[in-house]
């Protein structure tokens, strides 16, 4: 983490966005116990569903990328060569 006169604010304050952030995510999670949700399916009425569906679905992405860059990727000097 740089700490210089350079350093942008995320950079500086980074540890406390975190806490921030995870203590916003803490509170939904906490909110979502006090109302009752009206579920389509049985298993979106669970508390915590769309926060743990969302992670999954962030997982695989991240995957699913991870595996079409080795698919598409190119060699450094793919457009040099001639």
């Amino acid at each position: 983490m740089t700490t210089g006169d350079n350093a942008s604010w995320v950079e500086r304050n980074g540890r406390l966005l975190f806490r921030a952030l995870v203590g916003l995510c803490l509170a939904l999670l906490a909110a979502e116990l006090f109302y009752e949700p009206h579920p389509y399916f049985e298993i979106d009425g669970w508390p915590g569903f769309y926060a743990i569906f969302g992670f999954v679905a962030f997982v695989f992405i991240v995957q699913a990328g991870k595996g079409l860059r080795r698919l598409i990727m190119r060699d450094e000097d793919y457009y040099d060569r001639r």
